[in-house]
């Protein structure tokens, strides 16, 4: 690296390549105050006890339509929509689930809470998710289940996923926290024949700052996972209560917002894709840096984040949280990709078998997992939101500091 670039890094001093910010989220407009509005004066603010229709089961079939799914469920959050999927699979206490080893936290989370154990698998360093040719590998004779992450927003490899998974009679969970509106093969994430969870938080690419829903394969599965997430209570609105549950239901003004935030989520899918073809070809004259591959059968991804991997080999002790930091300065937004689950407290927080498990072994069994945890990096979909301008300043930025602190 020479002494004259590294000076001239925002870090250090030098003029930053962005000052404007990137587009603001959360994105609103009249839309949900109207929705926002019409629940308040409604009086009915909770209204999952009554068989008549409410804002959330009218965002319910909104939301089971725009994914061709045959009906859906909203709930509390993505956690409490992925546990309730993974009871609905059959998952029970003292069974291992299989998981990817590079997702959020509350992938194994859930799992946890259900009293079943976590076993990670390693991910296909192509497109990031989880390999179904790694499954086997992994497979305990205890394995109930699989939760397949589509991480980032691109679908994993859904066809072989559920070819292994037929063959071995293991059910399929995909938890599709960051995949709201994509497409496989043109086909929304409801027509692949297995539950789908999502969660609505804050930083996701519709929200209401919580919330989470199911996409259920069949409409007859509903009544039971309604009853589930409704302290038991039949969907009917009836006195009954069929099974010992807890309290998932989404409240009105929730669904109220997710309504208006689903108009609009065909229209930033597709303005976030295209802005993210344009940084891949900026990022290819880059050297040192690599972004998230593409399968062609994933039609539509919605880049919940724009994942890059960056050249893991030292540079005169350069890290990534060093040119992470410099990127912040040159006026980029971006953050660390999380480590492998088996390297957080968390995922060791209850039973594990086999007994000789530990993070080596782990590490071992999964290279890529644990390449793209110490050295990828992501940038929020709010930054591919904007104009062409943003995304160069994006390239501009990462060749600066890569050519600063990597040369």
């Amino acid at each position: 690296m020479t002494r004259t670039a590294v000076h001239e890094l925002a870090v250090n001093g030098g003029k930053p390549v962005r000052t404007k910010p990137f587009p603001a989220w959360p994105s609103y407009d009249d839309t949900e105050r109207q929705g926002l509005l019409r629940v308040l004066e409604s009086g009915m603010w909770g209204g999952r006890r009554k068989p008549s229709p409410t804002e959330v089961t009218a965002f319910e079939r909104e939301f089971a339509e725009f994914h061709e799914a045959p009906a859906a469920l909203a709930v509390t959050n993505g956690t409490h929509a992925l546990q309730l999927a993974l009871d609905l699979a059959g998952v029970r206490p003292g069974d291992h689930v299989l998981v990817p080893a590079l997702t959020p936290i509350p992938t194994s989370n859930a799992v946890r809470q259900c009293g079943a154990v976590p076993i990670p698998v390693d991910v296909d360093p192509h497109t990031f998710c989880v390999d179904p040719d790694r499954l086997a590998q992994a497979r305990t004779d205890r394995v109930t289940a699989v939760v397949v992450v589509h991480l980032s927003g691109h679908i994993a490899d859904m066809d072989g996923i559920l070819r292994w998974a037929d063959r071995s009679g293991v059910a399929v969970v995909q938890d599709a926290a960051h995949a709201h509106g994509a497409l496989w093969k043109g086909h929304g994430i409801g027509a692949l024949g297995t539950i789908a969870t999502f969660s609505f938080m804050q930083s996701k690419v519709m929200t209401a700052g919580e919330g989470g829903a199911l996409l259920l394969p069949n409409g007859d599965l509903y009544p039971e996972a309604f009853a589930r997430h409704c302290l038991g209570r039949a969907h009917d609105g009836g006195p009954r209560f069929l099974t010992a549950s807890s309290n998932y239901r989404m409240g009105e003004f929730a669904a109220a917002v997710l309504r208006a935030q689903l108009g609009r989520l065909a229209e930033q899918n597709r303005r976030r894709d295209q802005r993210w073809r344009e940084l891949v070809e900026l990022v290819a004259r880059i050297p040192g840096v690599t972004p998230q591959g593409r399968d062609p059968r994933c039609t539509v991804d919605p880049h919940y984040v724009a994942a890059l991997e960056l050249d893991g080999e030292p540079h005169d002790g350069v890290s990534r949280d060093t040119i992470v930091a410099a990127l912040r300065a040159e006026g980029i937004t971006v953050n660390l990709m999380n480590p492998p689950i088996y390297r957080l407290p968390a995922f060791w927080d209850g039973p594990v078998y086999p007994r000789d498990a530990d993070v080596h072994r782990f590490a071992e069994a999964c290279p890529h997992s644990e390449r793209l945890g110490a050295w990828a990096i992501n940038l929020p979909h709010w930054t591919l939101l904007g104009d062409h301008r943003d995304v160069q300043d994006i390239a501009d930025a990462l060749a600066k500091v890569l050519g600063a602190l990597m040369s």
